[in-house]
């Protein structure tokens, strides 16, 4: 009888477990697979329109938050749009009147490849600060999209109040130093290779060719199996996999409405035209915050990151007014740690609201 009746104890816990690791698994699928819905639900609810306007002649696609204060202005990454943004945008909007644009290449802008530089995106953001939003705003911007926004720091003071780097990669994305990061090695050169080939889908070639792939060594082949797999069945949607986590379907979903030609300027160089990283960053004279995210180097010497430490703390040493966080994140810090990001984001807001007139 007590080992009958331990032998119930014992099965009513282990199916305890089990409907207890559905659950979580479940979640995870759910969560995987439905993530971009829910976070355009309650972007929508904070009360963000999406807009277009015409800058320098070309379309310029961007959404608006509530006029809760001053102007934000978001600058997202290469592959993305917009809505990467989309899980800080409700806790930055009840303090900040948020813009986050999609640049050229990428969302519902506009592909137009003669203005896939630094120097030209940043011009054609300042006349839109100008044109839309009309007064001097604080600039964040992403990976490269921290890039524009140092540019545009540096050339219109006048414009901006302050300026949000969030792990740009500074000196690490220029030639030749380029050659040994992980953004060239992959996109860039899937790119480059795309558009030789003359096939007509991105996503598809990215699958077969990119070197993402190579980072799961084991399982592989057969994540580009299913990957294929899915791509021939929807190829009108976005690539989702079950198995990976949002921040990994987000650049999917990003991808499909990517330029591949805004990714060559990453090959060779061409994002860079008379863009100096260090003397760009001398110039910036408004109030700064440097965010740099987790780095490694792989066995081959590849930088598996946007900026090394060496990088990190050089361009510190080249903005004259700094506040620096060395943050425990992925690349996409404001995707994968939306509190965070928007503590720091909130916190500048904060000290700029008390000494409009920088600190010394």
């Amino acid at each position: 009888m007590r080992l009958r009746k331990r032998a119930r104890i014992a099965l009513g816990v282990s199916a305890g477990v089990v409907a207890v690791l559905a659950l979580v698994v479940g979640g995870y699928v759910i969560r995987n697979v439905t993530y971009a819905s829910w976070d355009a639900s309650r972007v929508k609810r904070a009360g963000f329109t999406e807009h277009q306007v015409r800058v320098n002649g070309s379309l310029l696609n961007y959404a608006e938050g509530p006029d809760n204060g001053p102007p934000l202005l978001l600058i997202h990454g290469q592959l993305t749009d917009w809505r990467s943004w989309s899980r800080a945008l409700p806790e930055l909007s009840q303090q900040y009147h948020v813009y986050a644009i999609d640049c050229y290449g990428h969302g519902r802008s506009a592909h137009v490849p003669d203005k896939y530089s630094a120097n030209a995106l940043a011009a054609d953001v300042q006349q839109f600060l100008t044109e839309v939003v009309g007064e001097p705003a604080t600039v964040a911007g992403h990976s490269s999209g921290g890039l524009i926004a140092a540019a545009l720091a540096a050339d219109a003071p006048e414009q901006v109040r302050g300026v949000v780097l969030e792990d740009p990669p500074f000196f690490s994305s220029v030639l030749p130093r380029a050659k040994k990061t992980f953004n060239y090695v992959d996109l860039a050169t899937t790119t480059h290779e795309f558009l030789r080939s003359g096939e007509k889908d991105f996503t598809t070639f990215y699958i077969r060719n990119a070197a993402v792939w190579d980072l799961f060594q084991g399982a592989k082949d057969r994540i580009q199996g299913s990957a294929l797999s899915y791509r021939k069945k929807h190829p009108d949607e976005p690539l989702r996999l079950f198995y990976m986590p949002p921040v990994i379907n987000d650049l999917f979903r990003g991808m499909e409405s990517y330029d591949p030609r805004f990714g060559e300027t990453f090959y060779d160089d061409s994002f860079n035209q008379d863009f100096d990283h260090a003397r760009t960053l001398e110039r910036i004279t408004v109030t700064a915050v440097l965010i740099h995210t987790n780095w490694s180097y792989d066995d081959n010497g590849v930088l598996l990151a946007a900026m090394s430490g060496e990088d990190a703390q050089r361009a510190r040493s080249l903005l004259k007014d700094v506040e620096f966080f060395k943050v425990d994140s992925g690349h996409g810090f404001h995707f994968e740690k939306p509190r965070e990001f928007t503590q720091i984001a909130l916190d500048f807001e904060k000290r700029e609201r008390s000494d409009p007139v920088g600190r010394a």
